[in-house]
């Protein structure tokens, strides 16, 4: 049995990027989906009821502050108007 972990992403507790898992591409930790993946479902109006369904119930919801607010730092924003 594997003792391997994927790599943190900087001081992240959800969010992985290990070149073991998905090339390396940022990822939710505990399962084979990437943040991108994550944030082109909520992008076409899925809600998360909907992306359970598609991906078997693989998406922790607790993983979505994380998964927002590294898309946050990435494009350089880091305040939201509303």
């Amino acid at each position: 049995m594997s003792t391997w972990q994927p790599a943190p992403y900087k001081e992240y507790r959800w969010i992985v990027a290990d070149p073991q898992l998905l090339g390396g591409t940022l990822a939710i930790r505990g399962t084979r989906l990437s943040v991108s993946l994550i944030l082109e479902c909520l992008s076409s109006g899925m809600s998360l009821v909907e992306i359970d369904e598609a991906f078997d119930h693989a998406f922790p919801h607790e993983a979505l502050p994380e998964v927002l607010k590294v898309a946050s730092e990435l494009t350089g924003s880091f305040h939201v108007a509303a």
